[in-house]
């Protein structure tokens, strides 16, 4: 009997470093997910990773796929590697980590920065961005490297996003795909592609050539898994390693969302919307689009920073009688809390929530905090509930909107994934403040099945993208939006929560004068 082939798609998350193992129908044939060890911080806002602890969780991933029913290791034709954004590696010459990595959530900043020239200091305040190109220069991890721990800058032979380390621990070599640099390096966005020498990125950021590993599009061979990272994972030696993305890049293209009028939501800690172009679109000005998943094309991308986090949040903060009944009940606390959302009507009885419990770069704005409005003695923990899943629809649509005023293409089609995904209250009420019909993937696991597309495409495995696509996602369930409900939220959102954030932002800037928090404001 023929072993039908496989791809292994490595997805290392925030929480969890998963091995899904994929056919070339999209199915997934078998999982591990292994948990991280939290990040650790040292100081108030920091948050760090040992990156040795990112590739052991990888290794046992994979190790657990081996001794499941039904896996073949020797059907695995492929691999592709997909992680979370903005999380850095230095590297001494010996390929050694010279620091525990700055992950995304890392909230430093450095005052000292690497002076920029005064042509494009000009152009800069003439464009009216100095202000975000000085954000920019303050939050870039190296130049907190280089001002706070010089010898830890000097001794930095490669200086890698967590994929790019991932990838030279399975094959060798300081690769990495264009599709996964999203982060504060001289990236030229356009062209996808390491900036020219005279980008003032260049001037801005404490980062030089020599450190950064060699670029190459989605679905191009990295190498191949050489023989220790073989013993390690189990993966059998010689198998090709392909070029995927980030990970939200890869739920885009497992969600099948590679047309511009199909909306990509993304339910994770970092809420975003998302769509696929051909064309170079800046729907905040000044801010890029980031590198898509298919090779060549833009990832046009609004987030809302602590998405799905608040949604945790809350769970951890006021969740504890649902999280004990589920225990004593042996029910799944997502069913719980879905139960909880809709005993409370839409547009929570008045309750509107803005969920900028983290601020923005432009929009919004760096004095941005979060607000609830509209309390009366009627509402519970549960207002509270459903109000954070609405604010972050809200917020969402805010960004609908955006994209489709820049781009000029109208978003017919939702589809989310994501962990908020498989809740179902969360996809009616979406589907309802939209005003859209909105779908879930055939499978949760859409960052994995994104980079398993690379992969299979990258083999020759489909002629190319298109056909992937077309074998390898659809839609599962698709929630219609109930009228009586689209028009409550319409009026809400138009009435009263594109107004919040305007009428509240100099109360902000007050607060932040007041107390000095957030000191960046």
């Amino acid at each position: 009997m023929k072993t039908e082939p496989t791809i292994l798609a490595i997805d290392n998350g925030t929480q969890s470093v998963r091995a899904l193992l994929f056919d070339l129908h999209g199915n997934i044939v078998a999982k591990c997910q292994v948990p991280l060890q939290a990040y650790f911080s040292l100081q108030p806002g920091w948050a760090e990773h040992e990156p040795e602890d990112y590739w052991q969780a990888v290794c046992r991933a994979c190790q657990g796929l081996w001794t499941q029913p039904g896996v073949v290791r020797e059907a695995v034709q492929a691999v592709a590697v997909t992680t979370q954004r903005g999380t850095v590696v230095n590297l001494d010459a010996a390929g050694k980590p010279l620091r525990p990595a700055i992950t995304w959530l890392d909230q430093r900043r450095t005052r000292t920065v690497p002076p920029i020239g005064p042509f494009w200091r000009a152009a800069f305040k003439l464009a009216r961005v100095d202000k975000t190109i000085d954000f920019f220069r303050g939050e870039a991890e190296i130049n907190w490297i280089r001002a706070h721990q010089p010898e830890v800058w000097e001794a930095t032979d490669k200086f890698l996003l967590l994929s790019g380390y991932l990838n030279w621990r399975l094959c060798g070599r300081f690769v990495d795909s264009s599709g996964s640099q999203v982060a504060y390096l001289p990236f030229d966005y356009k062209r996808h592609r390491w900036a020219p020498k005279r980008d003032w990125k260049w001037q801005a950021l404490a980062v030089e050539a020599r450190m950064l590993p060699e670029l190459q599009p989605p679905g191009t061979q990295l190498g191949v898994i050489e023989g220790d990272a073989a013993e390690s994972t189990g993966i059998p030696a010689g198998t090709p390693l392909f070029a995927a993305a980030a990970d939200k890049a890869c739920e885009v293209l497992g969600a099948g969302c590679v047309e511009p009028h199909v909306g990509c939501l993304s339910y994770g800690t970092t809420a975003t919307i998302n769509t696929t172009s051909r064309r170079y679109v800046e729907v905040t000005p000044f801010v890029p689009p980031y590198p898509s998943a298919l090779p060549g094309a833009y990832s046009t991308e609004v987030q809302v920073f602590r998405g799905y986090w608040m949604v945790n949040w809350f769970k951890e903060q006021f969740g504890y009688h649902e999280q004990l009944r589920a225990l004593a009940g042996d029910l799944a606390p997502e069913q719980l809390f879905d139960q909880l959302a809709e005993s409370v009507p839409p547009g929570s009885m008045g309750l509107m929530l803005q969920p900028y419990w983290t601020p923005g770069i432009r929009v919004p704005g760096r004095e941005a905090k979060g607000a609830i409005v509209g309390f009366g003695d009627v509402h519970t923990r549960a207002h509270v509930y459903r109000a954070i899943l609405e604010g972050l629809a809200y917020a969402l649509r805010e960004g609908k909107e955006r994209i489709e005023k820049r781009s000029g293409v109208r978003i017919t089609e939702l589809r989310v994934s994501g962990g908020g995904s498989q809740s179902d209250a969360a996809m009616q009420l979406t589907a309802d403040i939209f005003g859209l019909p909105t779908a879930r993937p055939h499978v949760y696991e859409t960052s994995g099945l994104g980079a398993a597309i690379d992969a299979a495409v990258g083999l020759g495995l489909y002629p190319d993208f298109g056909a992937a696509v077309k074998a390898m996602t659809r839609v599962g369930r698709v929630f219609e939006p109930v009228e009586r409900n689209r028009a409550i939220y319409d009026r809400l959102y138009k009435q009263v929560y594109r107004k919040m954030y305007r009428q509240l932002q100099p109360l902000y800037r007050e607060i932040a004068a007041i107390t000095g928090y957030p000191e960046h404001c």
